[in-house]
């Protein structure tokens, strides 16, 4: 493994999107709502998120390592510090590295925004590290979800519109929850699939307190509530609906797959799924 391979994969490239999908339904909700579309402003919260992103699974990747969660035949995809491709020491420090370009980013994001992105920024670093790190770390209980429907939906819709137009409302509020739960979905199929390792090593994630057959269920409700959701809001006639089949089979997969590595394919297209959501939202908001 050479070391420029060892980042990428460090980095976990296939779920990136996670961090992109909000950002852009974001804006598109300022397009629909302005006809105005700032491009400096979204390139640097899109970099910021993807960064912000990219230091929170570098500090998992070492975090994990030496708390001694990520033990040999553990059934996810390999880690470059348990595998010692790169030591920990190095992997921290490369997540330190992402956080300093993305407050770079953020600085210039504040300057636009004022204090409100600043909150945001802050607090999306912050607990970009508490997500691992810690006495207390996020990951490490059942607050995973709820974190990743705060800060990779609402909060990142939100300041996305926010930058766009200088103000807020509680549909873009209700849509950033509703992208935020297929965002959760990612890390429901993680921990499912790592249930009985997480158990054994102390973690009592969502997914270890629930157990397999209600895990099943709460991932069925963050793929399949956001469609209910945009009915709600009388959006639900759209282009959006034509993600819901590959939910469906997605859903139907989660339910009757046995825990094994095919869960990683599972995770990469949970977070695919949501971003062909996202795409097909902001489309319908810009288009028609």
């Amino acid at each position: 493994m050479s070391p420029l391979s060892a980042w990428f994969l460090a980095c976990r490239p296939k779920t990136l999107t996670v961090s992109l999908s909000p950002v852009l339904l974001g804006t598109a909700l300022a397009w629909h709502d302005t006809q105005q579309l700032l491009w400096l402003p979204l390139l640097a919260a899109v970099l910021g998120a993807c960064l912000i992103q990219i230091g929170t699974n570098l500090f998992n990747d070492a975090g994990d390592f030496l708390r001694g969660t990520d033990q040999p035949g553990r059934l996810g995809p390999r880690r470059a510090s348990a595998e010692g491709w790169l030591p920990p020491e190095r992997v921290r420090r490369g997540a330190w590295l992402a956080f300093a370009l993305a407050f770079c980013c953020g600085v210039y994001l504040a300057v636009l925004g004022g204090w409100p992105i600043v909150a945001i920024g802050l607090a999306s670093l912050a607990a970009g590290w508490a997500y691992t790190g810690g006495r207390w770390p996020i990951a490490y209980g059942p607050l995973g979800e709820l974190f990743v429907i705060l800060f990779f939906g609402v909060v990142a819709v939100a300041g996305s519109y926010y930058l766009q137009t200088g103000a807020c409302s509680s549909t873009v509020l209700w849509l950033g929850g509703l992208l935020g739960m297929q965002a959760a979905a990612v890390i429901t199929v993680n921990n499912y699939r790592d249930l009985e390792g997480d158990a054994l090593c102390g973690k009592r994630t969502l997914a270890v307190r629930l157990g397999r057959r209600a895990t099943c269920w709460l991932y069925a409700a963050e793929m399949l509530l956001p469609y209910a959701g945009l009915l709600v809001l009388g959006m639900g006639h759209g282009l959006a609906l034509c993600a819901l089949p590959l939910a469906l089979i997605l859903v139907w997969q989660f339910f009757h797959t046995p825990p094994s590595p095919v869960f990683n394919r599972l995770l990469a297209m949970s977070a695919g799924l949501q971003l062909a959501f996202s795409l097909l939202l902001s489309l319908d908001l810009t288009i028609f």
